[in-house]
């Protein structure tokens, strides 16, 4: 499902975990920002699920 608005954030982050997640979005051909919006939406996701296994 593709967002239709977006918003920037800044957000500081230890070097060596950019440092990182630039070896990793290298190593996968795309830009850091994208693989660390990946990153984000799976775990969102996985807390949803997580959540929603929780209430039940």
């Amino acid at each position: 499902m593709p967002e239709s608005r977006t918003a920037t954030i800044s957000r500081r982050l230890p070097q060596g975990m950019l440092d990182e997640l630039k070896v990793l979005a290298n190593q996968r051909d795309e830009p850091y920002q994208s693989l660390l919006k990946v990153f984000l939406a799976e775990r969102l996701s996985a807390e949803r699920h997580r959540a929603r296994r929780a209430s039940a």
